[in-house]
């Protein structure tokens, strides 16, 4: 059958996808599963329950909740009833949940647990437009979201005609969410996705891959954000089972006890992976380490289409078996996709899971476009490393005389809510979306990402700085966590480092360093010049004027928790600088420019 609509998935899998299991949730160490037909009742009582509470086509409901089946149950429930759904993260600040529930008005209200519930309750208090807030997890006082849908099985009956009649009347060009960007700077920007915008973004991005009915994913990214909405929608076109992680710390358990085949990623999550893993093989001795790392340097020259000849094949083959075997049995040993999005990946990176048998497929795009515009696609074999693949079928971009990436297609969004003038801002007179990234197209095929307009910066001497290019090569660095490059307007590039601290304090041990705290051990001079050691030598791969040239090293571990990162990772430059403005300062109090060590 054919999908225009977001809610069509819901016949689509009654008709091809009947199984016992195509959804799943890990709750106190134990999975719980739901059918097909579980997921569908669910749905539909929903609907039934808002318009008995007398909601209609175009109201809004708000939720705030970690990732569980009942999302999907309310998501598709609305959406069939006409009614919008607006996901928003659960680690906001209070000031942005403020804004964006005063913005949205929603009508109703829906929270996972106590914390958020508690925390909560005194801004939607203040919104006049909240009748009712539930929870889902069942709380003493508190309305439960079961409510509704025992309310809607009351009224099947009643309405059943009229969701038909609701659904009938839904188009393709609708209305049929509102996402506020997490943005790094100023308020929250509804964001206004069509169910066409939606729909043509996950078939478009299923057909990238060959998995479907019988497989498996494991979903652990904020369902509030499009990228992991999108792909989930796109993992039910394709009827793969979607498996909830209990929690961010449980995915490793959670990999093993559901072995997907494929899941979603962002570039500092396989980061993390690939450190730990690295770090697990410098603790190995003797012939045990010098294996380990001939495997690894092995996989870091990998490359694609069997490029590397036979004899180098010959010897992937045993570093697969000796080494990268044990990888695989460590994310549950039937993973083989890995869709990376969010930010910039790493291209040692891809290498290496590549190698080990394990293919990394990057896309891109942004809230704005549904999510994506462009991925690499295993399918046609289009896949280039250190690129994100080429556009999507009927999606135009063009690249601008100043090198920004325009978009333009069916997937570009209607517009910001509330907002005609940032709406008539981003989208030309053309319908062109202005992403706000630099990029350019390699191989007259692949999109290739070099920075964000916003976040190039000139140098005294009028030479330009593309920052995500330097952080990224000098995060290939293992004692390198994060880290911010500066230098706006003065005469050289410096950065900001906060250090991997777990793999700092092993080495300390190893190097019998002693320390009491984070601050103590960042001005240990041993520690200092074992950075620089790292800076120096990635600096060798960086033209003169983007060289790193003064750093310093900060105490603290950058976070979406801590203020410094955004949810998807990413640095919020400005809170950083206003952070860390005293360190700034005195790197640049000397004006003579450093020679390098």
């Amino acid at each position: 059958m054919e999908v225009t609509r977001t809610f069509d998935i819901l016949d689509l899998m009654s008709e091809n996808y009947v199984k016992d299991d195509i959804l799943g949730v890990k709750r106190n160490g134990k999975w719980e599963k739901f059918s097909t037909q579980d997921y569908i009742e669910y749905s539909n009582n929903f609907s039934y329950g808002l318009l008995a509470l007398g909601l209609k086509k175009g109201d809004i409901i708000a939720t705030v909740t970690n990732n569980r089946p009942e999302w999907n149950f309310v998501d598709m429930g609305a959406s069939q009833a006409g009614i919008i759904h607006i996901p928003i993260y659960p680690t906001i600040s209070i000031e942005d949940y403020k804004y964006i529930l005063g913005h949205s008005e929603p009508t109703y209200f829906f929270v996972s647990d106590k914390n958020l519930y508690n925390k909560l309750k005194p801004v939607v208090d203040s919104i006049s437009a909240i009748k009712e807030m539930y929870s889902f997890n069942e709380l003493e006082n508190v309305k439960n979201w079961k409510e509704v849908i025992e309310l809607g099985k009351k009224n099947a009956d009643k309405y059943r005609d009229k969701l038909t009649e609701i659904k009938a009347g839904i188009k393709p060009e609708d209305l049929f969410t509102i996402v506020y960007t997490s943005g790094t700077t100023g308020s929250p920007k509804g964001v206004m996705l069509s169910h066409k915008n939606m729909v043509t973004n996950f078939i478009e991005t299923s057909k990238i891959h060959g998995f479907g009915f019988g497989h498996k994913a494991l979903s652990f990214l904020p369902l509030s954000h499009v990228y992991e909405r999108m792909v989930n929608y796109h993992f039910q076109y394709k009827g793969i089972s979607i498996y909830y992680a209990e929690n961010m710390a449980t995915i490793v358990d959670d990999l093993k006890s559901c072995k997907p085949e494929i899941f979603n990623s962002v570039p500092r999550l396989l980061e993390r992976v690939y450190d730990k893993i690295i770090s697990k093989g410098a603790e190995q001795k003797g012939i045990k380490k010098k294996i380990f790392f001939w495997a690894v340097d092995l996989a870091l020259k990998f490359e694609l289409n069997r490029k590397n000849g036979w004899f180098y094949h010959l010897k992937l083959n045993i570093a697969n078996k000796l080494v990268f075997v044990k990888w695989r049995e460590a994310l549950g040993g039937n993973v083989q996709i890995i869709v990376s999005g969010g930010a910039a990946l790493q291209p040692r990176l891809a290498r290496v899971f590549w190698a080990a048998k394990i293919s990394v497929v990057e896309g891109y795009g942004l809230t704005e476009t549904a999510p994506v515009i462009a991925v690499n696609d295993l399918t046609k074999n289009q896949v280039k490393f250190g690129t994100v693949g080429p556009v999507l079928k009927d999606v135009e971009v063009k690249i601008a005389e100043d090198g920004e990436i325009l978009c333009k297609g069916p997937n570009v969004m209607l517009g910001y809510y509330k907002e005609p003038e940032l709406t008539a801002e981003a989208i030309d007179e053309d319908g062109y979306y202005h992403t706000g990234d630099i990029g350019r197209i390699e191989d007259d095929l692949y999109l290739k990402i070099t920075d964000r307009k916003k976040e190039i910066f000139k140098l005294s001497s009028g030479k330009y700085i593309a920052p995500q290019i330097i952080e990224n090569k000098i995060k290939e660095s293992i004692f390198i966590e994060q880290l911010m490059v500066v230098g706006e307007n003065e005469k050289f590039a410096s950065a900001l480092i906060a250090p991997n601290f777990d793999y700092l304090h092993n080495w300390c041990s190893i190097h019998k360093i002693h320390f009491e705290d984070n601050k103590e051990l960042i001005q240990n001079p041993k520690v200092v010049s074992r950075i620089q050691k790292e800076v120096n030598m990635l600096n060798k791969q960086l033209g003169a004027t983007e060289q790193i040239k003064r750093f310093r090293i900060v105490c603290d571990q950058w976070s979406p928790e801590t203020g410094e990162l955004s949810h998807k990772l990413s640095l919020k430059r400005k809170v950083i600088h206003k952070k860390y403005d005293h360190i700034l300062n005195e790197i640049y109090s000397k004006v003579k420019e450093p020679e390098l060590a």
